[in-house]
């Protein structure tokens, strides 16, 4: 249960970081002036989330997945009628956050066990 709940909250910030990476003037949802922190936080916030969310997929996968997530959303920047300026620091920016906070989930959450679930308990 626990799981799944982490990952509805995982696919729930993708579509949100999608959403905002994708509107033509999104709103101020943090109180953070700079754009370079707010890529930082949404990739760092992907992160763990991924991390935490899917605990058997193995870290390359997830580096992999993050750092091709973060470049598809510069690529589509670059589609003129979405009113956006792509921008190779952005991508520089989530590989530098994903470069921090995925190998820190990844080590925190093989330290923290993990709870019962249907599957593991013995009849």
């Amino acid at each position: 249960m626990l799981e799944r709940a982490l990952q509805l909250g995982f696919w729930l910030a993708l579509a949100a970081v999608t959403l905002l990476a994708l509107m033509p003037q999104p709103p101020q949802v943090v109180p953070l002036d700079s754009d370079k922190a707010q890529h930082a936080l949404a990739f760092a916030v992907l992160s763990l989330g991924l991390a935490f969310a899917y605990r058997r997929l193995s870290f390359p996968w997830m580096l992999l997945a993050l750092a091709a997530y973060g470049g598809a959303i510069e690529l589509a920047q670059l589609i003129p009628a979405l009113h956006r300026d792509s921008d190779l620091m952005d991508w520089l920016t989530d590989l530098a956050a994903i470069a921090v906070v995925l190998p820190a989930a990844v080590l925190l959450r093989r330290r923290l066990p993990l709870p019962a679930t249907n599957r593991n308990r013995s009849r």
